[in-house]
Order: structure tokens, then sequence, then C-alpha cells
């Protein structure tokens, strides 16, 4: 019984410096292009294909919701988000049989959404400032909180397409 209580604690460790991780990261990153870029500047990185142009996004994914009244948003894109990932943090640290790829998989979703909300309650907007031009494939402007939630799905997803296949075989 010691055994499980121990791995238990060391689980709930590795998920809260994940967690603390994540949300490090990106609030390190913007307070840098927040502090050393100028609004709406743009600087090359990798010629045109990388680019970090500072803009503060008062909306959710791509600025949907920024015409929302005050009000309405704070609840929207605040504070129902903010109860949401409480409970995701609940989950993952009471879950007793959340495999390791579940548990990284949600960390990193939940210390993205974290960081970003962490801005909007702060700040009023949240800090975007990467944006990736491949030609044929072109992203908005993101920022690290959005790379960790984009990383999280991913690793959800290949999870559960290893399983399914697993399934499938045998």
């Amino acid at each position: 019984m010691f055994e499980l209580k121990s791995d238990r604690l060391i689980r709930n460790v590795a998920i809260f410096f994940i967690l603390v991780a994540n949300i490090g990261c990106d609030q390190i990153s913007k307070n840098v292009i927040r502090e050393n870029v100028g609004f709406y500047q743009t600087i090359s990185v990798i010629e045109d294909i990388v680019t970090i142009t500072y803009v503060e996004n008062t909306g959710a994914f791509l600025s949907i919701g920024s015409s929302l009244p005050h009000t309405l948003k704070v609840v929207l894109l605040s504070v129902i988000p903010l109860i949401v990932l409480f409970f995701g943090i609940a989950y993952i640290l009471m879950k007793k049989n959340l495999t390791l790829m579940s548990a990284l998989a949600l960390s990193f979703a939940i210390g993205g959404g974290i960081g970003n909300i962490y801005d909007r309650l702060v700040h009023g907007s949240v800090t975007d400032f990467l944006h990736i031009n491949l030609g044929f494939f072109q992203t908005g402007i993101f920022n690290m909180a959005d790379v960790s939630i984009i990383m999280g799905m991913i690793i959800f997803f290949i999870q559960s397409y290893t399983r399914q296949k697993a399934r499938m075989l045998g």
C-alpha cells in the first residue's frame, strides 16, 4: 500500500511540474514580447516563414468573441473556462487509472488554458505573437499557451489512435 501512495505522489508531483512548466514558458515568453516588441511590430525569425508580431487578443481563438459585451465575454472566456480547468486538474489528480499519456495530454492542455486565462484576468486580453507561413498553410497569430493546448490534443489523438489500433489487432 505504501508503494501505491508513493507512486501516486510522484505522479501528482510530475503533473504539477508539467502544469507549472507549461504556464511558466507561456508567461515568460509573453512578458519578453510585451517588454521588447512594439505593438503590431513584426520581426522575422526564419525569413518570412516564422515571424513574431505582437498583438493583444480580447477574444478567444482567432479573436472569436472579441465583440461580445464585457460581462458576457468575462463569463464565456474566463469564468466558465476557469471552472472547467479546475475540474480538469481535479480529474487528473484523482483519477486512479488515467494513463500516463492521458495525464500528459490533459496537463499540457490545462497548462495552456491557465496561461491564457491568466492573461485575460490580469491584462484584459491574451498576448499573441507567433505566426507561421508555409505558403500553402498559414496560421493565425498565436502564443505558447496555444502550443501547449495543441500539443495536448496531439498527444491525446496519438494515444487514441494507438489504443484503437491495438484493439483492432488483438
